[in-house]
């Protein structure tokens, strides 16, 4: 019985998974079942690391529930966030891709269930599909706009300007929208926000001051953002 339920838990994931990511979307029901079948899934705690940069590429991620982001860690051991990824995403794609070594770390950011599919699963079932390829090629090219847009807003001359770039985008990608403008559903601490921007937690939080005194973004009871409409006014992408 235990056994019957995480079946059906697992195959609940998949499926949500498939209809996320359209690479996944274009493979047959039998492909879709094998790959189900070679499907592992591992539960994550606050802050444990998922995937080390510099790892032997044997797996392709999914991220079930929670959210994980990735880093980069300098010499000194210092992180930045280059990405975050929430459940319906992906990574470790570029490493299934090129056969070469993970190019960051992943830490999970809260409670996170992750699908693995095995390097020999992808390049079976996935590689072999035109339509696949199509739909990579494609989710390649919007993994490089974003991070050219990573580039753009470290290259703003402002601290404050970048601040309000990383907020706009963590916005589009966890917004939620009410009468009242978007709110951020998902929790950044300051220190968070301060790797994304390339600036001082202590300047994200003057800023983050600025901004609530000037009524273009609220600090909600459960410490998530919303962000209104005055805000959006002050950016210059």
């Amino acid at each position: 019985m235990r056994k019957e339920i995480k079946n059906k838990l697992q195959k609940s994931n998949f499926d949500f998974i498939i209809g996320k990511i359209p690479f996944l979307s274009c493979l047959s029901e039998g492909e879709l079942a094998d790959v189900r079948r070679g499907v592992i899934e591992k539960q994550f705690k606050k802050n444990q690391v998922i995937l080390y940069e510099e790892d032997t590429p044997n797996y392709l991620y999914f991220v079930y529930s929670g959210k994980v982001k990735v880093v980069q860690l300098s010499a000194e051991g210092q992180e930045r966030i280059v990405a975050i990824r929430k459940r319906g995403e992906f990574f470790g794609e570029m490493a299934m891709l090129d056969g070469m070594t993970a190019p960051a770390t992943v830490v999970a950011m809260e409670e996170t269930r992750v699908g693995f599919i095995s390097a020999k699963s992808f390049q079976s079932h996935l590689l072999q599909n035109r339509k696949v390829l199509m739909e990579i090629i494609s989710m390649l090219c919007s993994r490089l706009r974003e991070a050219w847009l990573m580039l753009k807003v470290l290259s703003f001359a402002g601290a404050e300007q970048r601040i309000r770039v990383v907020l706009k985008n963590i916005g589009d990608q966890f917004g939620v929208k009410d009468q009242r403008g978007i709110i951020v559903n998902v929790r950044l601490r300051h220190k968070d926000i301060a790797e994304l921007a390339a600036t001082a937690r202590e300047t994200v939080t003057r800023s983050l001051r600025r901004f609530v005194q000037s009524e273009e973004i609220e600090i909600l009871e459960n410490k998530n953002i919303l962000l209104k409409p005055a805000f959006f006014k002050e950016i210059d992408v």
